[in-house]
């Protein structure tokens, strides 16, 4: 399932990703967007000043990219807009600790997804009455 990852690029998609779902792990913070099509899923990148200077800001983004390039096309589903945050231990936090941490941050945000459905789709005794 090697599939393409395109870059997000402009602000208006970053802000957009926002107001979708989020998770955060101890070495980033996830955004998740269901766009509602079918296109080759997004993802983008950023890095605020309050984690360092811009070495360290840039060291945090080149982690990002990598740990993304590596989970990204197995996990990620189509239509999907994907911003990773960086957090004050992106630069220093362990490679398996942070893939596995963008791993359970795409974990939790895609089965959120499919609980919300399922508990709609749910037509048992359990079902509020209205």
């Amino acid at each position: 399932m090697d599939r393409q990852i395109d870059k997000i690029r402009k602000r208006r998609d970053f802000l957009a990703a926002a107001h979708g779902r989020k998770r955060a792990e101890r070495g980033l913070v996830l955004q998740a967007l269901d766009r509602k099509d079918e296109s080759a899923p997004r993802a983008g990148f950023t890095v605020t000043r309050k984690v360092g200077n811009a070495v360290i800001r840039n060291r945090a983004k080149r982690r990002l990219r990598a740990a993304a390039a590596e989970i990204l096309p197995l996990a990620a589903k189509p239509g999907y807009d994907y911003v990773l945050i960086g957090r004050h231990s992106t630069p220093t936090r362990r490679w398996t600790e942070l893939l596995a941490d963008l791993t359970a941050a795409l974990d939790d945000v895609h089965a959120r997804r499919d609980r919300a459905s399922a508990s709609r789709s749910d037509t048992g005794k359990d079902a509020p009455h209205g």
